[in-house]
């Protein structure tokens, strides 16, 4: 595989799948589906990459033309004829169950607020990250000074009042946002910044309820299916992965970051 390391990317050429090339008409149309990726550009070219990988492949096995299309379809038809899944067993639900009781919980809330540093493209993301730093240092020194640097910095509507979220619930904000609220007991500024789609974030939690736990009869079916996505969506990360090590690659981004397709 002739993939070009991360550094060496020529952002600016097409990408190369084998024969076929991925033109930048192409990728920036696909650019929009990215729009939440922190390198939505890069984002598109990567997706784009593992899309040709499989149609070649579903090629190769004659599932559709030389010149077809690959439709969700035939996408379904080719990895229930290549991947091997194993089902979790009630043991890996109950073992998960276990290990993740804070998650099965009924009515936690948290009381926080934030300052958002926010991923724009006017401002390179290492500086956007020294200037958070900078911020959250300063807070750790001055914590009563966290809704005057809310009002000067974040850029959330939420800066307005002082970057009060109020009250939150799981399932409230983005799944890296939750985690760092919900799956700590920290009160006060959180020692790290919290790196979510939109951005760096200082979080301040200000009070926590906790929850009443769900049996576990409630939610075995809910692991399960947790469970049986998360080892489907890694088999399918090494399926692409095997993928790309037979074909012939230039300025694919495979190994920027894990493609939307395959998470």
């Amino acid at each position: 595989m002739t993939n070009a390391a991360p550094h060496d990317l020529a952002l600016d050429q097409p990408a190369r799948v084998n024969d076929v090339e991925i033109g930048l008409a192409a990728i920036e149309t696909e650019r929009g589906n990215h729009t939440d990726d922190p390198d939505p550009a890069l984002a598109a070219r990567r997706a784009l990459v593992v899309h040709e990988l499989l149609r070649q492949r579903a090629t190769a096995l004659g599932l559709i033309a030389p010149d077809a299309e690959l439709d969700d379809a035939v996408l379904d038809t080719l990895l229930a004829r290549e991947l091997r899944v194993p089902e979790p067993t009630p043991e890996d639900c109950e073992r998960y169950y276990a290990q993740h009781a804070k998650r099965f919980v009924r009515n936690e809330l948290v009381y926080a607020s934030h300052i958002l540093f926010a991923i724009t493209e006017r401002v390179p993301l290492a500086l956007l990250r020294q200037k958070a730093e900078e911020t959250l240092r300063e807070l750790q020194q001055t914590p009563d000074t966290f809704e005057a640097l809310a009002r000067q910095f974040s850029n959330c509507p939420s800066a307005g009042v002082g970057g009060s979220l109020g009250q939150l619930a799981r399932g409230d904000t983005v799944p890296e946002f939750e985690t760092a609220l919900f799956d700590a007991t920290d009160i006060g500024i959180l020692p790290r910044l919290v790196r979510t789609r939109y951005g760096f974030h200082l979080v301040r939690v200000d009070r926590r309820v906790p929850g009443d736990p769900v049996a576990y009869s409630e939610v075995s079916s809910d692991i399960a299916r947790f469970l049986s996505e998360r080892v489907r969506h890694k088999a399918i990360q090494q399926y692409v992965s095997i993928l790309a090590s037979e074909a012939t690659l230039e300025n694919a981004a495979l190994e920027a970051a894990t493609s939307p397709l395959v998470q």
